[in-house]
């Protein structure tokens, strides 16, 4: 599930940092790890870091769905969460079928929830009895070697400064599993504006190579 290579569509998705290339802020190595450790910080850990954790701890995947759909304000975002998620549970279908995952299918077939990628994955991981901590650690590093090597490709980036990025990143994971696990309900879509309206952006930008 974690491989870089599964066809759930990420190769299609900047989440937003394309449009920090656009405004001349994100251009080499040092500024791409700047922005992906602010989206880990907030993005990955206050959305889909909390609604994994969520997950694990019994709340109805339901209402937490909905909740995703109206926390991720970026059209695009909240699209491409939808489009690999649904990747997702159909390879999960196929590959890791379990009675929870049908359940969440059946939900998503029925209208009554949307399908996003990181309750996809983490119904996955759990019925698989993968325990929070790594599930929640694995899914943040496939983001961000999917993040990483859209940027070798957008940025450009040399492939060997990709995997700096992705060494560097390492601390930002770990530090993302410490915070997911002291937040409170609260806090659940509490992302920076400023990477929000980033994603905005991105709908009207001239010229780009990501749906999102």
């Amino acid at each position: 599930m974690t491989d870089s290579a599964l066809p759930t569509g990420a190769f299609a998705h900047s989440l937003g940092f394309e449009s920090y290339i656009e405004r001349g802020l994100v251009v080499d190595e040092g500024s791409f790890g700047v922005w992906l450790s602010a989206f880990v910080g907030q993005q990955l850990t206050y959305s889909d870091g909390v609604a994994i954790r969520f997950l694990y701890e019994g709340v109805d995947v339901g209402l937490l769905d909905g909740v995703l759909s109206s926390q991720l304000l970026a059209r695009e975002v909240r699209e491409a969460s939808l489009k690999m998620g649904g990747r997702l549970l159909e390879i999960g279908g196929e590959v890791f079928p379990s009675a929870e995952l049908d359940a969440y299918r059946e939900l998503v077939r029925e209208g009554r929830a949307q399908g996003h990628q990181p309750l996809a994955f983490g119904v996955i991981a759990r019925s698989l009895g993968v325990p929070f901590e790594e599930a929640l650690s694995a899914y943040l590093f496939a983001t961000v070697t999917s993040l990483t090597q859209n940027a070798v490709r957008a940025i450009p980036l040399g492939q060997n400064a990709g995997q700096r990025v992705l060494r560097q990143a390492h601390d930002a994971v770990a530090a993302a599993v410490l915070d997911v696990a002291q937040l409170c309900w609260e806090d659940f879509g509490a992302v920076s504006p400023g990477l929000e309206i980033s994603q905005m952006r991105h709908e009207r930008q001239r010229a780009r190579m990501f749906m999102s």
